[in-house]
C-alpha cells in the first residue's frame, strides 16, 4: 500500500544536497509530492521540506535507512506519515476563545491533530471539553503548588503522548524546568506584537497609547518569558473611536487566527528551527 511521508532537514549547505536527497528517495520508488528548501547565506545552513509517497517501504525502515544517510551530511531530519495525526494536548485558563476555534478546527477536518486533553487551572471550559469528549483536567495552580501542578500537568502530557501542547491563553508562566521539557513542542500565543504590551490587561494598556494596530505573535515557549522563536504574527487595524471592548473583540479574532495558522504549519512539519528564528514552508 503506498503511503505518504513528511522529510524534514537541516544541515550545513553544499554543492548537490537536493540531487543526494531526491537520489536517496528515487532509490525506494518514492513519488515527490511537494518540495521546498531554503538557503540561509547568513548562517550557511540549508533546510528542506519533502513530501512523498513511496510503496516498497514504512516508516521504521525508512528512518533506518535515513539514518545512516543524514549522517553523511550532518543533518537534523525528522520524518513523519501523514497518516498520523499529530497527538495534542491544549493548555487554557479563563479565555476560551483560542480554544474554542481549535476545537471547531479540529472537528471540521482542517487541522492534522489530534486532540488528547485539555488542561486547566479553572473549571470554566470542562462541559466545552465533554462537549468533543476531551478528557478535561482542572489542575489549580498556586505559588505555593506550582510545582505539584506542574508535574501533573506533564505527567498528563506523556501519558497521552502529546507531540504539541498549545498554550491557549493558558495564564500561567511556566517553570524553566518544564520549558525545557517541552522545548520545540509547546507553541504559545501573545495578545501583541511582542514585547509590547506585557502583563496584564494589554488592550487597556493599548488603548491607552492610542495605537492604531493591535496584533498577535504565536511563538515557540522558551525560558525566556515571551522570547521564543517566532512562527506566526498578524495584525488589525484600529481607530480613535474604537472602544476597549472593540480592541479587545478584535484582538481576540486575531489571537485565534495567528494561533491556528501556527498550529497548522507545526503539524503539518512546515516549521523548521533556525537558531532563535524559524524557517516556515508555507
Amino acid at each position: 500500500m503506498t503511503e505518504s511521508y513528511i522529510l524534514t532537514l537541516s544541515c550545513p549547505d553544499r554543492l548537490g544536497l537536493v540531487h543526494a536527497v531526491s537520489g536517496f528517495l528515487l532509490e525506494r520508488d518514492a513519488n515527490i509530492e511537494e518540495a521546498a528548501q531554503y538557503n540561509d547565506k547568513a548562517t550557511g545552513l540549508f533546510f528542506m521540506r519533502v513530501q512523498f509517497a513511496c510503496e516498497h517501504s514504512n516508516l521504521d525502515t525508512l528512518k533506518g535507512e535515513l539514518s545512516a544517510f543524514a549522517d553523511t551530511y550532518k543533518m537534523h531530519w525528522g520524518l513523519h506519515a501523514t497518516s498520523m495525526p499529530m497527538k495534542t494536548a491544549i493548555m487554557v485558563s479563563k479565555e476560551g476563545h483560542c480554544l474554542n476555534d481549535l476545537l471547531f478546527r479540529w472537528k471540521s477536518g482542517l487541522l492534522p491533530i489530534d486532540i488528547r486533553a485539555i488542561i486547566s487551572n479553572h473549571r470554566e471550559f470542562y462541559q466545552l471539553a465533554a462537549s468533543y469528549n476531551i478528557p478535561f483536567h482542572h489542575i489549580p495552580v498556586t505559588a505555593a503548588t506550582k510545582a505539584q501542578a506542574e508535574a501533573r500537568q506533564f505527567e498528563i502530557i506523556q501519558a497521552e503522548g502529546a507531540e504539541l501542547v498549545v498554550l491557549a491563553r493558558y495564564m500561567q508562566v511556566l517553570s524553566d524546568d518544564l520549558c525545557k521539557k517541552l522545548a520545540g513542542r509547546a507553541i504559545n500565543i501573545h495578545h501583541s506584537f511582542l514585547p509590547s504590551f506585557k502583563g496584564a490587561k494589554p488592550y487597556y494598556q493599548a488603548h491607552d497609547r492610542g495605537v492604531k494596530l493591535i496584533g498577535a505573535t504565536a511563538h515557540y515557549v522558551t525560558a525566556d518569558l515571551d522570547e521564543g522563536p517566532i512562527i506566526e504574527q498578524d495584525v488589525a487595524r484600529a481607530i480613535h473611536s474604537d472602544t476597549v471592548e472593540d480592541l479587545t473583540a478584535r484582538g481576540r479574532d486575531t489571537e485565534s487566527q495567528v494561533l491556528a495558522r501556527a498550529v497548522k504549519w507545526h503539524s503539518e512539519h512546515r516549521v523548521l528551527m533556525n537558531g532563535h528564528k524559524t524557517v516556515i514552508f508555507r
